[in-house]
């Protein structure tokens, strides 16, 4: 059944029938629509404006009900006919702060209305609907529209977008900007949610396309556009005007609580400043708004208080969806009854995979149930009786969360420069050059070569030294990522001290890896236990999660079974962020271990954590035949003693506990697998202890420091590595406020999270005022309970207080920093971080994290001094943390010292000494040629199923064509070395058509200049493949060194003894010859880059013979 089945079937009550056939006759109709439950207000809704083919307004009280309604909505009526119109601030009715997504998402209401060729549904509130907005005429006078195939002068649009206080920027990345690039012009308009790109051959408009702010890069062709400026600001918009004017008369309002918003909106008028009630300023009074209302011909009140005397009560015979607590059992009986009834069962989804879960638990019962999936999202379920219809959501049937969609809007612009500023390298930042260390970049330069101009980097080394880095190897420089942003010292070109320094580091990163490889080949060759596939019962506790799986981590889930049902022990790394779902990983592993009736010991560094470990398991696992228990300081030792007796005996399924638990007076009946929560955080003793249990039990090992990508690769073949990179899709971001300290703000934050319940921190730095936070929340809130923890706290009371706050004994919990960096406490929804430009950015991130960790909406609040008072790195901080509210959004650019620490606790805390002496990047280059030599030499026997591959580590080009960017293509410099960055990363074929598409995009077609470039960067790739490590083409002679390496395998493979069987075979084309340091083969008459790779080819299919 698709979704308009439903809204058609829906369409037939005789509710709906009576309604339209009454809103047909002449005068006023106000109905009331009685008993729709869950959802199915929003199938009434979408039916109903289907069918009468009119305008809709909805007013709901709370802008979250309202974004769920817009949610539901969209996906039942096409997505385009739903709009949601809200206010234009960040805080409502507060002129300080506009919102520019709100404000661009408000000129596109106004703009679709005006330009309206189908009726729309707009959802609002009171706070959207009661401010005023530009009038019909004055928005037709500064609204320009661009068709394709017309002409277009440059000058004239340029002139006209100024005018209406466009800015013009190098690259579009929030509404109300415009950049020319050539005969290319972006323009983000504020009526729509995406950019425009106008691509123009002379005057005459060849193409118009929308496009992705984050990429750049066009999405979809469009014939028309129109270009709408900022409708709030007051040089534009004039006199303005009641929302209520873009609807016609017969337009239908449905209200939900009208009462309830027309008092909120009294309360809020009386606390407006006398100059902002002025009627033709930017808000209606409230009775401006009751007297719009009424006059409306259709008015329908749903809900249950009514404000207008009703004329008709149309009465709904739904029920909400039933609880079925994930009782299975209930579950299919109550869907097999509906069978019976004639009753058909929907379930609503917007992953497949979820309705998959339930088919494969329906079918492993054996019973014959027929459910219909319908792809798409819904808030809530519902039974509608009359039309024998059961909608069922399966985020209710699993108890899982459900995160209405949200509009996808441009970024801020201190979100796309941090974005931009943080990954890119800008002249004075610091670089390491892999030959030669440490300098400073200072910009791109041109240079002559054999009297052609080419481009290179230009870096100062000490003393004066300039070196100049062709662009064809930029990728052996990498921006210098020291520990907490030290400087570090320039190293003198040629001195020697850069390759004693790379040498010892690798040294010493050898020592590691060979450790890691010694046990993980110990581990091959021992014998383990091959666990059963997935029961019924194991994808019953799966489907239950109350988030959606992220890619990473059901490849993880994946992953690690793979691993258990292999007869090797396993030995498994999991890393992930805060709250990117590691715990649940960790959850379906121990179940599946227990399902085959081995034991499960879950090994964490606190006591705190072995405690919230044990709530979470056996929160997670109720109602499953599991038993789970915990060992530490809390229990009494004959409590203890009774633990251990039971787990000797087999009772204990899972056991969590701290070091303990791998004492020798611990005895498992039967132990088969052992999870680890942050093995760097214990000692050597526990470390050496575990290596032996390790050798034959799987080991599963969580780590919550985000480990890079790139260093997993290099760890690949010293130790299993899963990563989760993505936060649940389905989770709230948490709502972000930046204000300066202000009792009134920590009062309401309090009191509201107080009132449903909840609990909330309190951070403040220092020790020595702590207290009087306290004293001033007792005074606040009467009978608040107020617990108070830091580190100068003796480690017992420390946990003591921890423990109480996790029990829910106290509602606040002042700290220095939050104690515990685990620490995941469902029921505490509010942080509020005092003094808050004293903390980096990733502290920041890592304190947020701590909240949001439920299906409920989280707030943080960012106190500090005045912003003007601030340092611009503060200022930069705080607004980027506001900005990035959701949960890993973009985070992992600005975390370079998180992935410092996660470099440092993987391979041993010493190691974050090198890091910072020669940068993160360059680490990782040398720790790549480590394992990788290991392989080769000592380990050749372990890794022997790993071909041994003939390609060099690199291959440079050097030439003396046309080979750069040209000015007059891309002026922009930063952004020029952006994309030469972005070529050395290019790696195969569709890589270098992709970025040949999106250059021909962004900046129109290439000169010739360019494509050489592209060309060489093949020539590179086919020279790297083939093992060579330089190419050089200078006056029509194309040059090829071999290895300097005598040990390389390309000496002793058939591929070179080919080689130089041709080379002999075609004296007057080729001659070899050996320098002091390889052997260059020269090769005569190659003109261009087209031939060299010509010449490649033809050398390469001589090893495909081989």
């Amino acid at each position: 059944m698709k979704v308009r089945e439903l809204v058609e079937a829906f369409g037939r009550h005789k509710n709906i029938q009576e309604f339209l056939s009454q809103h047909k006759n002449s005068g006023q109709h106000i109905a009331r629509f009685e008993g729709l439950a869950g959802s199915s207000a929003a199938v009434a809704l979408a039916s109903l404006f289907h069918l009468s083919g009119k305008n809709m307004l909805i007013l709901l009280p709370e802008a979250e009900e309202a974004e769920f309604l817009r949610s539901d909505l969209e996906h039942l009526v096409s997505n385009n006919e739903v709009l949601y119109l809200a206010d234009s601030y960040k805080r409502p009715f507060e002129l300080e702060e506009p919102h520019p997504d709100q404000i661009q998402a408000r000129a596109e209401v106004v703009s679709k209305l005006q330009h309206a060729l189908h009726p729309y549904i707009v959802v609002s509130t009171p706070e959207g609907i009661s401010e005023k907005v530009i009038s019909n005429e004055q928005l037709k006078k500064n609204t320009f529209e661009i068709k394709l195939g017309e002409q277009l002068d440059l000058e004239f649009l340029s002139d006209f977008l100024d005018e209406n206080e466009f800015e013009r920027e190098d690259f579009v990345y929030e509404p109300g900007q415009y950049a020319v690039r050539g005969g290319i012009v972006d323009i983000y308009s504020f009526s729509n949610d995406k950019p425009y790109r106008i691509e123009l051959d002379g005057n005459l408009i060849e193409s118009i396309r929308t496009f992705e702010i984050d990429t750049q890069l066009s999405i979809a062709k469009i014939a028309l556009l129109s270009i709408v400026p900022n409708i709030q600001s007051a040089g534009i918009a004039g006199e303005k005007v009641s929302m209520f004017k873009y609807f016609e008369e017969d337009s239908i309002i449905v209200l939900k609580h009208f009462e309830d918003q027309f008092q909120y909106l009294i309360k809020q008028w009386e606390t407006l400043k006398d100059e902002d009630k002025k009627p033709e300023y930017t808000w209606l009074s409230p009775k401006e708004i009751k007297d719009l209302v009424s006059d409306f011909k259709s008015i329908i009140e749903i809900g249950a208080m009514c404000s207008f005397k009703t004329k008709d009560v149309y009465k709904f015979n739904t029920v909400p969806q039933p609880l079925f607590q994930k009782n299975i059992e209930m579950l299919l009986s109550h869907l097999q009854a509906n069978e019976i009834n004639n009753i058909m069962n929907l379930v609503f989804s917007d992953t497949g995979k979820q309705i998959e879960r339930l088919i494969a638990i329906i079918q492993d019962r054996q019973k014959q149930i027929n459910v219909v999936p319908i792809y798409h999202g819904l808030a809530e379920g519902f039974l509608e009786q009359d039309l024998k219809l059961a909608c069922y959501t399966e985020h209710q049937l699993f108890e899982r969360y459900y995160r209405f969609k949200t509009q996808k809007r441009g970024y801020t612009k201190s979100t796309a420069l941090t974005l931009k500023e943080l990954s890119e390298l800008q002249p004075g930042d610091f670089v390491t050059h892999i030959d030669h260390g440490v300098g400073k970049f200072l910009g791109l330069q041109k240079t002559m070569m054999n009297g052609v101009v080419q481009e290179a980097v230009k870096i100062a080394y000490r003393d004066g030294d300039l070196l100049f880095v062709n662009v064809n190897s930029l990728h052996k420089i990498s921006k210098f990522t020291g520990k907490d942003g030290s400087e570090p010292s320039l190293h003198k070109l040629g001195s020697g001290v850069w390759e004693k320094q790379k040498a010892s580091t690798k040294k010493k990163v050898k020592d590691i890896a060979r450790e890691l490889i010694k046990l993980y080949a110990k581990r091959k060759s021992q014998p383990g236990f091959a666990f059963s596939p997935d029961t019924y019962m194991q994808i019953e506790l799966e489907a239950s999660f109350l988030y959606e799986d992220t890619p990473d981590q059901a490849k993880a889930t994946e992953e690690i079974k793979r691993d258990m049902e292999n007869a090797k022990p396993m030995d498994r790394l999991l890393c992930g962020d805060v709250g990117f779902g590691k715990t649940e990983v960790a959850i379906r592993t121990a179940f599946k271990a227990v399902s085959d009736s081995k034991q499960v010991a879950v090994l964490v560094p606190t006591t705190i954590l072995a405690h919230q470990h044990y709530r979470t398991f056996k929160e997670r696992l109720k109602g499953l035949p599991v038993n789970v228990d915990y060992i530490n300081r809390f229990k009494s030792t004959a409590e203890q003693k009774k633990t251990l007796k039971k787990l000797e005996e087999g009772q204990v399924d899972i056991l969590i506990g701290t070091h303990r638990i791998v004492g020798k007076d611990i005895k498992f009946k039967d132990l088969g697998l052992l999870i680890i929560d942050e093995e760097q955080k214990f000692g050597v003793g526990v470390k050496d202890k575990l290596k032996e249990i390790r050798v034959n039990v799987d080991t599963l090992t969580l780590t919550a420091t985000p480990i890079p990508r790139t260093l997993h690769f290099s760890l690949m073949g010293a130790r299993d590595l899963s990563v989760i990179n993505t936060p649940p899709p389905n989770r709230f971001p948490i709502k972000t406020e930046l204000h300066t300290f202000n009792k009134e703000i920590i009062h309401k934050a309090l009191t509201h999270e107080l009132a449903r319940g909840g609990q909330a921190y309190f951070v403040h730095h220092r020790v020595k005022d702590i207290y009087d936070y306290q004293h001033m929340m007792e005074m606040m809130i009467p009978g608040v309970r107020v617990a108070i923890a830091h580190g100068q706290m003796e480690g017992h009371e420390l946990e003591d207080v921890m423990v109480k706050f996790i029990e829910g004994d106290f509602d606040v919990l002042i700290a220095t920093t939050i104690i515990e960096a685990g620490l995941d406490i469902p029921n505490c929804n509010t942080i509020i971080i005092n003094n808050a430009h004293m903390f980096g950015l990733s502290d920041l991130h890592q304190m947020r994290g701590r909240v949001g960790r439920s299906n409920r909406k989280a707030y943080c609040y960012l106190l500090s001094p005045p912003l003007n008072t601030l340092s611009s790195d503060a200022k930069k901080r705080l607004s980027t943390i506001e900005e990035y509210s959701d949960l890993g959004g973009g985070f992992h650019v600005a975390m370079r010292d998180l992935d410092i620490r996660g470099a440092g606790n993987l391979l041993g805390g010493e190691q974050s000494g090198f890091i910072s002496e020669i940068g993160f990047d360059t680490y990782h280059k040398i720790l790549d040629e480590a394992i990788r030599e290991l392989k080769h030499d000592e380990f050749a026997d372990l890794f022997i199923d790993q071909a041994q591959s003939l390609s060099s580590r690199d291959c440079q080009v050097d030439t003396d064509l046309d080979m750069l960017i040209p000015d007059s293509y891309v002026f922009n410099m930063p952004e020029r070395l952006s994309l030469y960055t972005e070529l050395g990363k290019v790696e195969n074929e569709t890589m270098l058509s992709e970025f040949s598409e999106m250059l021909i995009d962004r900046f129109g077609k290439f000169p010739k200049e360019v494509s050489t470039l592209l060309a060489s960067v093949r020539l590179k790739w086919m020279g790297k493949s083939m093992g060579f490590e330089k190419i050089s083409l200078e006056k029509s002679t194309m040059k090829i060194y071999f290895p300097s390496d005598e040990k390389s395998p390309l000496y002793d493979s058939m591929a070179f003894m080919k080689l130089l069987q041709h080379v002999a075979a075609h004296a007057g084309k080729f001659e070899m010859k050996q320098s002091a340091k390889t052997i260059i083969l020269y090769i005569k008459s190659v003109r261009n880059i087209t031939e060299a790779t010509e010449m490649l080819e033809n050398i390469n299919t001589l090893y495909g013979e081989v």
